[in-house]
């Protein structure tokens, strides 16, 4: 098989896989629906007022904000994974995404403790905050250490440390209302609106497009910034840009979702060996299919599969994402060891 061909065919299969799960996401859940109670609540042609609600208003939002959360984050992870070149650098595990989950919640306890309600420019702001916060000691480690299995682990401890001060401002929590992002703390898409999906799409959209316009200097950048300098690459201003780009995707996930793990570490490598290339023009798109494909897969699971009980999106993820790791590290070591 040509290699144009190959692409074309795992491009076909993760769009094909992104429609399934998105119809599936649709038909099922706590309460069955039939497809033509469906079709029907989508055309706006009447039926049964309850089903269109529960597609319209609860299920249809859900659905298009874990296709478009879970393509941020997947996109996220790759940006990391190329600014380190790092197989397991991700949001989740350098940090970044526990940062934006500790500032969110506190910027949540501050304002319901006064009785103001959030706006979602609030909670992307107070994320990206927090997420910029945690890039920034992870930089700051990196300039002090060669080692990047040092760096991976000086950014779970800062992982760690945000999330233990996150759950000790959601345990002392007394408003009704604050103690409700327990759930949120775990990860998860319930309860978004159409609000919500519009507010993440005027941020994941704009930062997606920049990310691709990206893909040529990533490129050179992934053969060393010295090749990349001798191709005319300015070399910081990228970085930045690089920076910026995956803090802000991964800021928005967790303003809306929580903290969603493995996501950004497993489907890019998945995406890659699916595609049998790893240049960032193909590998991009790519990523987005996955990652929404992989999340509308694991939203399906966290809600039906104990239905009427939700289990954390996060909790789906890691089953089907860590393995991904622990091989990836595995295949990483056989490589060194037979060199």
């Amino acid at each position: 098989m040509t290699r144009t061909r190959r692409l074309a065919a795992a491009y076909i299969a993760l769009a094909a896989a992104v429609a399934v799960l998105f119809a599936l996401n649709l038909f099922w859940g706590s309460v069955s629906l039939a497809p033509g109670a469906v079709l029907t609540a989508l055309l706006g042609k009447g039926g049964d007022a309850l089903a269109g609600n529960i597609i319209l208003q609860l299920r249809l939002p859900r659905a298009v904000m874990a296709a478009l959360l879970g393509a941020a984050l997947s996109a996220a992870g790759y940006l990391l994974q190329t600014f380190f070149a790092n197989p397991i650098a991700g949001p989740f595990v350098m940090g970044v995404s526990s940062g934006a989950k500790l500032a969110v919640a506190l910027t949540m306890v501050v304002f319901l403790d006064r009785g103001m309600l959030t706006s979602s420019a609030t909670m992307i702001a107070a994320a990206f905050a927090g997420a910029m916060a945690a890039m920034a000691f992870v930089l700051a480690v990196a300039r002090r250490v060669q080692r990047m299995s040092i760096l991976v682990i000086c950014g779970v401890m800062i992982g760690y440390i945000c999330s233990a001060i996150t759950d000790i401002v959601v345990a002392f929590a007394q408003d009704s209302n604050i103690v409700n992002l327990h759930n949120w703390s775990q990860g998860s898409f319930s309860g978004v609106t159409w609000a919500n999906v519009q507010a993440a799409a005027l941020v994941v959209l704009p930062a997606l497009a920049a990310s691709f316009l990206l893909s040529k200097p990533m490129a050179a950048y992934q053969m060393g910034e010295a090749y990349a300098r001798s191709v005319g690459v300015n070399v910081k201003p990228f970085s930045v840009a690089l920076v910026l780009l995956s803090s802000l995707l991964a800021a928005c996930v967790t303003a809306f979702a929580g903290p969603i793990s493995f996501v950004g570490i497993a489907v890019p490598h998945l995406v890659k060996q699916l595609l049998g290339s790893a240049k960032p023009l193909y590998v991009l798109p790519g990523c987005c299919l996955g990652g929404a494909a992989f999340c509308l897969f694991c939203d399906l699971l966290a809600r039906s599969l104990f239905a009427p009980t939700e289990l954390s999106i996060s909790s789906v993820t890691a089953v089907f994402g860590a393995p991904v790791v622990i091989w990836l590290l595995v295949r990483r070591n056989s490589e060194r060891e037979g060199a």
